[in-house]
């Protein structure tokens, strides 16, 4: 059983800990301490939802319904494209740093609702939670497919919590401006590589 939790928790963090628009944008709340407890919980429950549907079987589900990877596809490229946009102007003008003095600013229903964005409207998200995770997770059987489950949850559980509140680690490097120029230029760069990976790449 502990082998098979371990499996779960590597897998599940090879998948998580990988540099994407969802944890830029975990990074950037952690580093300005902006509502970053709801954004680490909004994280967690999607992995939470996600990986238990793959793991009850819904990943075969959405491996089969062409039209709602495509929508997930298109949506998630134009949301990624317009935050890599809104990125690339802070990192312009750099406004960025001059946010880490406003510690709470910001409206929590925006953070949220962009976490939310970045969280469901990824169809990589499906594919590596839900069909990948859900598969593999069906190879233990009936019996320790929940168990490996947890493994993945853990994982997902232990990065977004150190990522978030670890973020502040940080902070003495991100007083210098152009340290946030740079990670906002990162950031512009990470979502437009991912939003046309989504349109010239087709997924499924």
């Amino acid at each position: 059983m502990l082998a098979t939790f371990l499996s779960g928790l590597g897998t599940g963090a090879g998948l998580i800990i990988a540099i994407g628009a969802q944890n830029a944008f975990v990074l950037r709340q952690g580093l300005l301490r902006q509502h970053v407890l709801p954004v680490v919980l909004v994280c967690i429950g999607g992995d939470i939802l996600c990986i238990c549907a793959g793991v009850a079987g819904m990943g075969a589900l959405i491996r089969t319904n062409e039209w709602l990877l495509e929508f997930f596809r298109w949506g998630g490229a134009l949301f990624l494209t317009v935050y890599g946009i809104s990125a690339a102007r802070r990192a312009a003008s750099g406004n960025g740093s001059m946010e880490i003095s406003e510690v709470g600013a910001g409206s929590l229903m925006k953070a949220i609702t962009s976490c939310l964005a970045f969280t469901f409207l990824n169809p990589h998200v499906y594919l590596d939670t839900v069909v990948l995770l859900g598969s593999i997770a069906a190879q233990y059987g009936k019996d320790l497919k929940w168990t490996f489950a947890s493994g993945a949850l853990t994982a997902s559980v232990l990065w977004f919590t150190g990522l978030g509140f670890g973020a502040r680690l940080l902070l003495p490097i991100f007083q210098n401006p152009k340290a946030w120029r740079i990670l906002d230029t990162l950031i512009a760069l990470v979502m437009w590589t991912i939003a046309l990976t989504l349109v010239f790449n087709p997924i499924g």
